[in-house]
């Protein structure tokens, strides 16, 4: 099954809220994986680093990927 969607963003639960929150707010739906999150919900034990992924459409990964290099600077301030 081929999919549309790439991802941009893999890490910390913090950062992925902020870069989730600038996509929402230029007009980018992203979507947001949590296989921690996902095992707890089916019963199975999981490491829970609160790492999450970050998908977008192919077609918005170039104007995504400025945001996440922003929010990416902003952070080794």
């Amino acid at each position: 099954m081929e999919s549309n969607y790439t991802k941009i963003y893999s890490g910390n639960r913090f950062t992925a809220q902020r870069i989730e929150e600038k996509l929402n707010e230029v007009g980018i739906a992203p979507i947001i994986k949590d296989e921690s999150e996902s095992a707890r919900l089916a019963g199975f034990a999981a490491n829970i680093t609160g790492e999450l992924e970050i998908y977008v459409r192919e077609d918005e990964k170039e104007k995504a990927m400025i945001i996440v290099r922003a929010i990416a600077a902003q952070q080794k301030d």
